[in-house]
């Protein structure tokens, strides 16, 4: 029966107000927040089919160009040719082209043949072949303009797709485990919340003005494969001694400049109640939210002002009416969450995990990939947390010519100790704030680091997860990563700024083999020049199979370490 209780107290106002709306108001305190509440990101849809798409680029507001166009998927990209020394002195307006970076929203990555090669003969016709798949279960395209955008909406919706709410201050995609309904051993399939969540609340106007961006991630696996340390709102699946099988509850996670890992509110939550808490965290977001500083902006900042204790109860007391139960903490996974390779599903096929170099399609790949699913008599796929695309349904006699027509169109089922967990954002070859490349620095360090770590004899770690970001803001998630790479420019011993990278050692979540999630250290001075790369990681690997005690993994050995051993 459900419980009520008497409604908490709202804090008292504070000294200098941070733009809570439940404590403030809603006036607005910044730029930001005067355009969000002068018309709503969802309004820009009408002006972009009505006047924009006919008009061309130069008729577009700038207040819908750099603000509310990002409600629909489209951020402008970086024009061609300007340096990384150039972008935190540009102005917005200076940096970008006249084309636009096009976000498909993907909710649980869950694809049909019909869906991937209508975004594949999207990117071929308005695109130029471009594709990128992304660690949020996103495909982006480059090179779309606006006069092309309505037409790709009208294609996208025909088969169910749509770039709503793929940006902005709203609830972005929601993370689902790749292997939901599948796997062997699901505890609990999050399917039915995550579309109940997309069809009750994405593009509602009641979330679709939050502080910042709003992110979620739902999984019923063993494996904990949406990452949900760093999400705003998470479900992980638990079995409750009591209350059966359902997901324990996260919330506050973030990254980028001021890392966070989110934490357990302590509670148990049914399938049957997921979508309300899911409500109920993110108006706590959108009324108690800081909206004053942007940088302070995200859902962390407030947990971290608040504490857990209180977080659940203002939860259970202002937004549900009743009392979640205490529930225990998922087991710690004992397998990797990326799903990578060929996997046995509860029915007797398989699922088969493959990897784009550092998340690098194309519109041409994408089509042929479906055509080779199709091939298999199945029309299922699943995109993943891990920048990686999963075919279903495989049947065990088309496994080997699957994966081997697979790897003729650069998709590998096998993917060796680097290329497997290599992840890179989009870097400055399109994105606006990048200071180095990404993608093509990525690739060609994966390739030859594997090619110098294949004669070696000494011991290797079980898993080495590489991410590259082209800038402070850890898109490609740095700060869990075993070696991760902030990209900046460095001078090297000739005195010359060249692209460069800071080093993050050590970051993990909580995997199947290591302990508790932490955030990767520092070594004090520690740079490395691109083109010097794949020398750093080699020494470094090196060094790891020359001082890590047997069984250790890499984390755990560079937390530990000597600053010497890791420079």
């Amino acid at each position: 029966m459900t419980q009520t209780t008497t409604p908490s107290r709202r804090p008292a106002r504070a000294a200098k107000p941070n733009g809570q709306w439940k404590v403030d108001g809603t006036a607005p305190l910044n730029a930001n927040e005067e355009l969000k509440q002068a018309d709503d990101g969802l309004n820009v849809r009408e002006r972009i089919e009505r006047i924009y798409a006919h008009q061309g680029f130069d008729s577009i507001d700038p207040d819908d160009l750099h603000g509310r166009f990002r409600w629909w998927g489209l951020y402008t990209q970086r024009a061609q040719g300007i340096p990384g020394g150039k972008t935190a002195t540009l102005e917005p307006h200076e940096l970008e082209d006249k084309y636009f970076m096009l976000r498909v929203r993907i909710d649980g990555g869950a694809l049909s043949t019909e869906q991937l090669r209508v975004i594949g003969q999207i990117s071929k016709d308005f695109a130029r072949d471009t594709a990128d798949l992304t660690d949020r279960q996103n495909i982006q395209l480059h090179w779309v303009d606006i006069v092309d955008v309505p037409e790709i909406w009208r294609r996208l919706e025909a088969v169910g797709l749509n770039t709503t709410e793929a940006c902005g201050d709203v609830p972005r995609v929601i993370l689902g485990s790749p292997v939901a309904g599948i796997a062997k051993d699901e505890l609990i399939d999050p399917t039915p919340v995550i579309a109940e969540i997309a069809r009750r609340y994405v593009g509602n106007p009641e979330f679709s003005n939050l502080p910042r961006k709003y992110k979620t991630a739902i999984t019923g696996h063993p494996s904990q494969d949406v990452v949900h340390e760093i999400n705003d709102f998470a479900l992980v699946g638990v079995e409750h001694p009591e209350h059966g099988v359902g997901y324990d509850l996260w919330v506050g996670g973030g990254l980028s400049a001021n890392p966070r890992l989110g934490e357990r509110l302590g509670a148990f939550v049914t399938q049957e109640q997921a979508a309300d808490v899911w409500q109920g965290v993110t108006s706590i977001f959108r009324d108690y939210g800081f909206r004053r500083l942007r940088n302070r902006a995200r859902l962390k900042f407030l947990l971290a002002d608040w504490g857990p204790e209180k977080f659940r109860q203002v939860l259970q007391d202002e937004y549900l009416g009743y009392q979640l139960p205490d529930g225990p903490p998922a087991p710690k996974p004992e397998q990797a969450g990326d799903h990578s390779g060929v996997n046995e599903q509860k029915d007797g096929k398989f699922y088969i995990g493959l990897t784009a170099p550092a998340g690098r399609v194309s519109g041409s790949i994408l089509l042929a990939l479906a055509d080779l699913v199709e091939a298999q008599g199945s029309t299922r796929l699943r995109t993943t947390p891990h920048q990686k695309i999963i075919a279903l349904d495989i049947p065990a006699q088309g496994v080997a010519q699957f994966t081997a027509a697979a790897a003729r169109i650069g998709l590998d089922a096998n993917p060796g100790l680097l290329k497997r967990s290599a992840i890179a954002c989009t870097g400055i070859e399109f994105c606006k704030l990048a200071i180095v490349d990404t993608k093509d620095t990525t690739i060609d360090a994966v390739r030859q680091i594997e090619e110098r770590l294949a004669g070696h004899d000494g011991k290797l770690p079980r898993s080495l997860s590489l991410h590259v970001n082209g800038c402070p803001n850890s898109c490609a998630r740095i700060q869990t990563a075993d070696i991760g790479l902030k990209g900046q420019l460095i001078t090297n011993e000739e005195g010359e700024q060249v692209p460069g990278f800071q080093v993050h050692l050590g970051g993990t979540l909580a995997g199947y083999e290591n302990g508790e999630a932490g955030l990767g250290r520092t070594v004090r001075g520690l740079k490395v020049a691109a083109d010097e790369l794949p020398d750093y990681v080699e020494r470094v690997v090196k060094s790891y199979s020359a001082h890590a005690d047997q069984g250790e993994s890499f984390a755990a050995w560079a937390h530990r370490s000597d600053e010497e051993n890791l420079s």
